[in-house]
């Protein structure tokens, strides 16, 4: 009993007979800066900053962890020392009016400064 032949495969392009090396360039030796674009840098059509800047910094962060059953955690940080944390749902919900109140009494949100603005 004889091997069945593989069926005969349908290609349109003819392959080469032996390996063949890519082109190898004629140039001088690689010696120096690079020449063209790369030497004075990309432009970018961006600019520095494509999002632009307003100057608002974040300076109070409020992080609150309610995992489907499971206790709910928060904690509420400021820039100006203010470091808060609370476990369980009364209490977080304690620590979310407290980081709204000092929000408002933030001495670094109520600089002199921040009223003209």
């Amino acid at each position: 009993m004889t091997a069945p032949t593989p069926p005969a495969l349908d290609c349109h392009y003819s392959t080469p007979n032996g390996p063949n090396a890519a082109p190898q360039p004629v140039d001088t030796a690689a010696v120096g800066e690079p020449k063209g674009a790369a030497r004075k840098g990309v432009r970018t059509a961006c600019g520095a900053n494509p999002h632009g800047d307003d100057g608002r910094r974040p300076i109070a962060w409020l992080l609150i962890v309610a995992p489907r059953g499971a206790v709910p955690t928060a904690t509420s940080k400021c820039a100006c020392g203010w470091n808060r944390s609370a476990v369980g749902k009364p209490r977080v919900l304690a620590l979310v009016d407290d980081h709204t109140a000092h929000r408002d009494a933030c001495p670094l949100r109520n600089q002199e400064g921040r009223a003209a603005a």
